[in-house]
C-alpha cells in the first residue's frame, strides 16, 4: 500500500486495521524512527514485540532497512517536505501510542517529535549518555538542549535526597572496530538504494563515499598516530607537567550547530586558543584531544598549529590525535568543553570544567561560570555533594546502564530500555 512515498512492507492483518488486543490492555503501538547505525533498534524492536507490544520502524534509507528486517518495517522515500503529513497519517493509521528515535536534532525527528507534542503522544529520545562511560540516556521529549531538566543545583540535591542510593555500576566492553564495521555496512547500503530513497537527505554533511575515504586515510596512519599520541602521553606524565583539556566534538555534531553559539568547531578553537594564550598561566599547557570519531576528512592537527603560530603559544600546545581520555582527564588542571559529554567525566574525576555552549550539566556548583578568560587562573573543582545528586537524578529520570558495541553492552541497554519504557525500571544492573 502506497501512503505519501510510504510503503509497509510487512503489515499484517491486526496492523492493518490498527486494532489493540484487548486481552493484553497493557499492549502499546510503538514506532521506531531512526536508530544508531547498527543493529540497536532491531534487538530493541525484538525485546519489545517478545513483551506484546506492536512495533513499527520507518526505514528511510536502505541503513535503517539493512539493520531492520522484522515486520512491520516501513519504507519511506518521499521529500522532507511530504514527511510530516506522512508521519500524521501513519500515527493515525497504526494508532500509535509511542515513539521512540535516537537523536531529537535530525530534520526527520524534529518535524515528527513537535507532531506528537501537538497530540501528547510521547516519544522517547535516545542518545549515548550524559554521563560515560556505559550509560544511554533515554529522555521523554527531548535530550541536551531540549531536556525539560531544570538546571538548578539545591532542585537536585532536594530530587536525590528522596532516592535510595545506586548500586555499584558495571563496566561493560564496547569494540571500536566493532562501531566502525556497523557504519560501514549502514553507509553501503545507503549508497547503493539511493535509488529506491531518493527523498533521502543525510542528516551528516558529507556523502558516505567521502567519509569512507577520509577513515581509510586515517586508518591507513594509525600506526603513526598512535605512537605520536603515546610520546606526547608520556611526556605530560613525566615531570607532573601541567595542562588543561580541551577534548573536539564532531564538526557534524548537533550539539554545535543547535546548542552553541560557535558555526563550527575552529570557531571554538580559536576562541579556545586566543584565550590561552593571553590568560593560562605561562607554565601551562594546552592539550587538544581529537574527538575518537573523527573521520579524518579535516586536518584539525593543522588548524590547530595554526592557530597557536598565530596566538604564538604554539610551544605549549600539544594536539591529541589518539589515547584514553579518561587517563588523560584525571591529571588535567581543568577541562574545556563545548558540550560534550566528556565535560561529565571531568565532573564525575573533581576536574574543573567550563562549558562553552548549552549543556545539561552546566549548572552552579558543577561548572565554572564566570567566563573562559578567568577560568585559567579562578576555577575551582565540582562541589562532589552537588554531582553526586546530579548523577543519582540522570539515572532515576534518563539513564540506563550498557551501551551497543558488545553484545554484553546491547543485551543490558535492550533490557533496561524496555524496563523503562514499562515503568518497571529497578537500580540493579
Amino acid at each position: 500500500m502506497k501512503l505519501a512515498s510510504a510503503r509497509n512492507r510487512n503489515d499484517s492483518p491486526a496492523a492493518e486495521s490498527g486494532e489493540v488486543d484487548t486481552a493484553n490492555p497493557e499492549q502499546r503501538r510503538v514506532m521506531l524512527l531512526q536508530g544508531l547505525m547498527g543493529p540497536f533498534f532491531r534487538e530493541l524492536g525484538k525485546r519489545l514485540i517478545a513483551r506484546g507490544h506492536t512495533v513499527f520502524k520507518i526505514n528511510f534509507n536502505g541503513g535503517d532497512r539493512l539493520y531492520w528486517r522484522l515486520p512491520n518495517g516501513i519504507d519511506y522515500g518521499g521529500p522532507l517536505a511530504d514527511w510530516p503529513q506522512t508521519f500524521t497519517r501513519l500515527l493515525d493509521k497504526h494508532r500509535i501510542t509511542d515513539v521512540m528515535l535516537f537523536g531529537d536534532c535530525r530534520a526527520h525527528h524534529a518535524a515528527a517529535i513537535e507532531i506528537c507534542r501537538t497530540r501528547n503522544l510521547q516519544v522517547w529520545v535516545l542518545e549515548e549518555g550524559y554521563i560515560r562511560p556505559d550509560w544511554v540516556t533515554m529522555e521523554l521529549g527531548g535530550v541536551n538542549g531540549h531536556s525539560s531538566l531544570p538546571r538548578h543545583p539545591q532542585w537536585y540535591r532536594d530530587a536525590a535526597a528522596t532516592l535510595p542510593p545506586l548500586p555499584k555500576h558495571k563496566r561493560v566492553h564496547s569494540s571500536f572496530r566493532r562501531r566502525a564495521t556497523q557504519g560501514l555496512l549502514y553507509n553501503a547500503a545507503d549508497v547503493l538504494t539511493r535509488w529506491h530513497y531518493k527523498g533521502w537527505v543525510n542528516h551528516r554533511p558529507w556523502h558516505p563515499l567521502i567519509e569512507g575515504v577520509g577513515w581509510a586515510r586515517k586508518l591507513r596512519n594509525q600506526r603513526m598516530r598512535k605512537e605520536q599520541a603515546a610520546q606526547i602521553i608520556g611526556g605530560l606524565g613525566a615531570g607532573k607537567v601541567q595542562y588543561f583539556l580541551f577534548p573536539l566534538q564532531l564538526e557534524s555534531d548537533a550539539q554545535i550547530r543547535l546548542h552553541s553559539p560557535f558555526d563550527g568547531v575552529v570557531d571554538a578553537l580559536e576562541l579556545v586558543i586566543n584565550s590561552f594564550a593571553a590568560h593560562a598561566p605561562v607554565t601551562a599547557r594546552l592539550v587538544v584531544k581529537e574527538h575518537p570519531l573523527d573521520n579524518g576528512l579535516r586536518d584539525w592537527e593543522r588548524d590547530v598549529r595554526d592557530l597557536a603560530l598565530r596566538a604564538e603559544v604554539a610551544s605549549r600546545i600539544d594536539y591529541l590525535a589518539w589515547g584514553d581520555i579518561e587517563a588523560i582527564t584525571e591529571r588535567a588542571l581543568g577541562m574545556v568543553t563545548i558540550n560534550s559529554t566528556s565535560g561529565t567525566l571531568g565532573l564525575a574525576r573533581g576536574v574543573p570544567v567550563i562549558v562553552l555552549g548549552n549543556a545539561i550539566y552546566d549548572i552552579p556548583g558543577l561548572t565554572f561560570q564566570n567566563g573562559l578568560d578567568r577560568f585559567w587562573t579562578e576555577a575551582l573543582p565540582p562541589d562532589p555533594e552537588t554531582f553526586a545528586a546530579f548523577h543519582r537524578v540522570l539515572v532515576d529520570r534518563c539513564l540506563i546502564p550498557g551501551g551497543f558495541f558488545s553484545n554484553e553492552a546491547m543485551s543490558k541497554v535492550v533490557e533496561h530500555a524496555v524496563a523503562r519504557f514499562e515503568g518497571k525500571m529497578t537500580l540493579a544492573d
